[in-house]
């Protein structure tokens, strides 16, 4: 009995995840998209660490520290080197199987688009960090957080092509 509240709690984490996911790719403006990743990492952590997955849940916690730290020194490389060097310890401390591998990548790849890109290219590598969580999320048989990242990859690619059209409609304009 137990274990099915546990499993519900963890697959409410990741509905309420989906709901901040969206509201977030489907924006615009990085810094919005930026806050709104905050409050969905929460649930992402709180939910994989319910359903047992320690590296995820560390991981999650790491990329809110990540997202405020990318918004506070855009374009720094040595603080996304630290971030990347705190992941790898994290990851080697809670590392339980190879099934930890995707949050890993996933981590990866989000910190290097937060720091190293913005607008449409930040998009793809976030975009490619989602599709790796997707693979986290399917691994600990959380419903609620793989059509989280599902909808974040179609939505991420809806925004993209969105910013691509306002780009080339409005060159002078658009970032």
């Amino acid at each position: 009995m137990l274990e099915s509240y546990s499993t519900m709690a963890g697959q409410f984490f990741g509905l309420l995840s989906l709901a901040l996911c969206i509201m977030a790719f489907s924006n615009k403006q990085d810094d919005r998209l930026l806050v709104l990743l905050l409050s969905a990492n929460v649930a992402f952590s709180l939910q994989f660490m319910i359903l047992g997955s320690l590296t995820a849940a560390a991981l999650s916690l790491l990329v809110i520290a990540r997202i405020a730290f990318a918004r506070r020194y855009p374009g720094s490389k040595s603080v996304m080197a630290i971030i990347l060097a705190v992941s790898a310890i994290v990851s080697a401390f809670t590392w339980q199987s190879w099934a930890d591998l995707p949050a890993i990548v996933a981590m990866a790849l989000g910190t290097m688009g937060m720091f190293l890109f913005r607008g449409i290219p930040m998009r793809v590598f976030l975009g490619l960090a989602a599709l790796a969580w997707t693979f986290s999320h399917i691994l600990v048989g959380s419903v609620g957080g793989t059509l989280a990242e599902v909808l974040v990859v179609v939505t991420n690619a809806i925004t993209i092509y969105r910013l691509y059209r306002a780009k080339h409609r409005y060159p002078e304009v658009v970032d």
